[in-house]
């Protein structure tokens, strides 16, 4: 069984636009990394040791992943409306 015939029709002919490849889904998942990040930093400010510094700055992947997950889903919602 191949994957287009577990997709619906309507979905497969959404789901292939450029803009949904190239703009939609890097968005989701730059707001994905963003959230996850914003998590660890939060997990990181509560900690028990305040001594114990970490390696990771989640406060800037959260920041810059935001500003990416902002930037391309303005660009799909752009492609959205034009397509």
């Amino acid at each position: 069984m191949l994957l287009q015939d577990l997709i619906p029709a309507a979905l497969d002919d959404w789901l292939y636009h450029d803009w949904v490849l190239w703009w939609l889904l890097p968005g989701i998942g730059a707001a994905l990394v963003a959230v996850l990040a914003w998590a660890a930093d939060r997990r990181r400010m509560r900690r028990s040791d305040p001594d114990a510094v970490g390696l990771i700055a989640w406060r800037d992947i959260s920041f810059w992943s935001t500003f990416a997950a902002l930037l391309l889903l303005i660009a799909a919602l752009h492609g959205w409306l034009n397509a």
